[in-house]
């Protein structure tokens, strides 16, 4: 008899487990998770989910994968009357050398150029979801609508973009990684609405043919500024540089490639600067970055979103407020694709429960220095994103707490020698070729005339 109501009573808390989407699986809840985006952020997260036996999904609101690396010739609207999510133009070639673009576990080929082009990087891509078996993964074509915090759970609201079917489902787990650079940040300068010339932001850049034979003023000296102006000016008859950088780039530019400083206003054809110039002008690229936008997150999520910042989050990703949601890939001036896969095995770990988070004061008090220094610096806000120099110790935080295997340190080394380079010459950085030695040590060379100019990097 006692059996008997024993296994009565088991048979009763596994129907109320199934009742509540629960599976028990040694004994314990399995937790859902809900990934949003498929591009580098969400392929990284669902390849280590994947590994780690969690269930997940990943919703993607276009019919790809790849994100932000996929070019799309097209401006605007798509075919389902989404704006245009890429920002990718046609001769972009990464910023960044081979082994900082180069995803865990998964070499890149050994022919692929120091710099790949967009389109070789993104076959890789490509390769690196197949590889891992991910698509099968992901709900194409699902916008979300809305994600929200209630009875201890994440609700999250989608809808397919061509049917219009609507869904809802509850996750224990939310990764947000769709990205920071598909909604521009324009400024507001008097005079735009009189310029009788063509006016857009590089987000709508695509290729340098129709500015053959024009005067071309570019605003902004990130690398998209810098990038775009130099392919501009291989067909433009006059480029004109506009920003404030404090950057000292020793590049020797053409003749044609003129520097200025800050737009006062416009006339009908042409820009008045700040220091009392004037230049008649035919074409404006905007290149003034992008704006934090994540419009299906309400305010139960507990985070504060201005067009500059997403606060407060613990490690650059954790929702301090309501820490079972991440944000992958805010960071700024890093080895991007090395950070992004490190912030998504941190995340996994975290998921899986091989690591407790500190307490909810203690991850605001972390995070409350970090906005102290940058205020005290005189320094925006959007700086409370920045790694720069803190990156190597930020990878190393990671594995302290987390666990996860460390990103080497010879990444940090080399991209403080590749931004050394940019600043003596942008037009010849990307002939270097950066070789991983070790985890600390590396070799740069010169490719073609300079294959004997080899320099050893080491501690």
């Amino acid at each position: 008899m006692k059996f008997y109501c024993t296994a009565l009573l088991l048979v009763f808390c596994v129907q109320i487990s199934l009742s509540f989407g629960y599976v028990t699986r040694a004994g314990s809840r399995e937790k859902r998770v809900c990934v949003i985006g498929a591009g580098l952020a969400g392929l990284s997260s669902a390849r280590y989910l994947k590994e780690e036996g969690i269930d997940f999904t990943v919703l993607e609101v276009t019919e790809y994968i790849g994100g932000t690396w996929r070019y799309d010739p097209r401006v605007g609207t798509d075919e389902n009357g989404l704006p245009i999510h890429t920002s990718m133009y046609k001769h972009l070639r990464t910023n960044l050398p081979k082994p900082t673009m180069e995803l865990r576990g998964f070499p890149i080929p050994k022919d692929m150029p120091s710099f790949p082009t967009w389109e070789m990087y993104y076959n890789y891509i490509k390769d690196y979801a197949k590889y891992f078996d991910l698509e099968k993964y992901i709900k194409f074509l699902q916008k979300v609508i809305n994600v929200s915090r209630k009875n201890n759970v994440w609700k999250v609201k989608y809808k397919h973009v061509k049917t219009g079917e609507e869904t809802e489902e509850e996750y224990d787990y939310v990764i947000v990684g769709n990205g920071h650079h598909s909604k521009p940040r324009l400024p507001e300068i008097p005079g735009e609405d009189i310029f009788t010339g063509t006016i857009i932001h590089s987000h709508d850049y695509r290729e340098p043919d129709p500015y053959t034979g024009r005067r071309v003023l570019v605003v902004g000296a990130g690398p998209s500024g810098m990038d775009i102006s130099i392919d501009v000016a291989y067909v433009s008859s006059k480029l004109i540089h506009s920003h404030h950088s404090k950057v000292h780039f020793r590049t020797r530019f053409p003749d044609h490639f003129i520097r200025k400083p800050d737009i006062k206003e416009y006339n009908e054809t042409g820009v008045y600067f700040v220091d009392g110039s004037y230049e008649e002008i035919d074409d404006v690229i905007y290149c003034t970055g992008y704006e934090y936008d994540y419009p299906f997150l309400d305010e139960s999520c507990g985070l504060t979103i201005k067009p500059q910042s997403v606060v407060p989050l613990y490690k650059y990703m954790v929702n301090i407020n309501e820490p079972s949601m991440v944000l992958i890939g805010l960071i700024v001036r890093a080895c991007l694709v090395v950070a992004i896969d490190a912030q998504a095995r941190y995340a996994t770990a975290l998921i899986k429960g091989n690591f407790t988070l500190p307490s909810k004061e203690e991850m605001l008090e972390d995070w409350q220095r970090r906005a102290e220094i940058v205020y005290s610096k005189g320094r925006p806000i959007s700086d409370i994103h920045l790694l720069a120099e803190k990156e190597d110790k930020y990878y190393d935080a990671l594995t302290q707490e987390s666990g996860i295997e460390r990103v080497p340190p010879v990444m940090f080394k080399i991209r403080t020698v590749d931004t050394e380079a940019k600043l003596e010459n942008l037009y010849n950085y990307r002939k270097y070729v950066y070789t991983v030695l070790d985890n600390e040590n590396f070799v740069r060379s010169f490719e073609d005339e300079m294959r004997n100019n080899t320099t050893i990097y080491s501690p």
